[in-house]
């Protein structure tokens, strides 16, 4: 717990960090993060206009990857603004509102995805345990239901975190250690006993992020028993294929958070940069690699990409039909898929 005086407390606005050692080099730093972002910002939305075009991709499976980009993309919003500004324009102070508001907005989105991982386990157990139930089991509106629950338990579990900081006493100019602003490293700035805060924060972590992995791993057992109950390999394979893409983008979440965690055991031995570039890859490494991962492993969305770069390929250009067009002129005939060509075959 820090001490400061009566005559610095509050209003609290904060400093936020860059990269240890690396600060002048802010913006070539800022080079590969904002090429992140763009990745996010288009793989999720490329994945978000296929769902919603393709009427045929409108099944649960594909309805839950749809929350997950919208999740992703939240996410990069929540932290672009601060992370462009510490790099780009070396802009490091925020005010204590909307330090509370990002970090609001970072946790609820993170727990959200966490949320939505379960979800699409619990998709996947249904559709291998009971696939003749399936279709009854996940429905529109139990589809929609979910994807409530999973709002009202984000902002549900986060607006009390926000109440309890926002009460916190905390001195004028505090500095924090990432360049975006997080639960625990804003609690830690108060100038009081933070015991309440520290406990509800413990909370949240083992009511979502460990309540999720417990149920993900449950349901997998399941799948996994169902699978081995089958008699056909073949079959056995086919099952397991439809779960690699949900098995690699759990990977992706929780594999960042463990390796931070055994990196403050061993912060020792470790660089001090380690650890802001492994908290800075738990929040950008999902978004970034969601989308390619579901868009190699799911053979309809990446026919659907696939057809959607082939129709702005230059031979489907203006140019391309042109020349198919003074072709058919030449031969004066009538070719139905020339636009431009009207002209008949005269009679002699």
């Amino acid at each position: 717990m820090r001490t400061c005086n009566e005559t610095n407390i509050s209003p609290a606005r904060f400093l936020l960090a860059g990269i240890p050692g690396l600060e002048a080099d802010g913006p070539w730093i800022s080079i590969p993060f904002c090429s992140m972002y763009l990745i996010v910002i288009l793989g999720n939305s490329l994945i978000l206009f296929v769902i919603k075009t393709q009427q045929n991709l409108h099944q649960p499976m594909y309805l839950f990857l749809s929350m997950l980009s919208v999740t992703n993309l939240g996410l990069c919003v929540s932290t672009l603004p601060t992370m462009l500004s510490v790099f780009l324009f070396n802009t490091r102070e925020i005010g204590i509102d909307v330090c509370l508001t990002q970090l609001f907005f970072i946790h609820t989105f993170s727990i959200m995805e966490s949320s939505v991982l379960v979800a699409m386990a619990f998709d996947r157990f249904v559709a291998i345990r009971h696939p003749l139930r399936y279709a009854s089991t996940l429905t529109s509106a139990r589809i929609g239901n979910i994807g409530l629950a999973i709002i009202i338990r984000g902002i549900g579990l986060h607006i009390p975190a926000v109440i309890l900081l926002k009460r916190l006493p905390y001195s004028k100019i505090q500095s924090l250690s990432y360049s975006y602003c997080l639960y625990p490293d804003v609690m830690k700035m108060a100038c009081t006993d933070t015991t309440p805060s520290s406990f509800y924060g413990l909370f949240v972590i083992l009511s979502s992020l460990g309540l999720d992995s417990v149920l993900i791993v449950l349901s997998y057992i399941m799948i996994l028993q169902t699978v081995l109950s089958i008699t056909s390999r073949q079959e056995r394979l086919k099952a397991l294929n439809t779960c690699v893409s949900h098995i690699c983008v759990i990977l992706l979440f929780f594999t960042p958070p463990i390796s931070l965690s055994m990196l403050h055991r061993f912060k020792k031995q470790a660089l001090p940069q380690s650890q802001i570039l492994l908290s800075y890859l738990q929040l950008l490494f999902p978004p970034v690699l969601n989308p390619i991962v579901y868009s190699i492993k799911t053979k309809e969305i990446r026919k659907r990409i696939m057809k959607i770069f082939q129709n702005y390929s230059p031979t489907d250009s203006n140019g391309g039909t042109d020349m198919v067009c003074l072709i058919c002129l030449s031969r004066s005939q009538y070719v139905p898929r020339c636009p431009s060509a009207s002209v008949t075959k005269s009679n002699p």
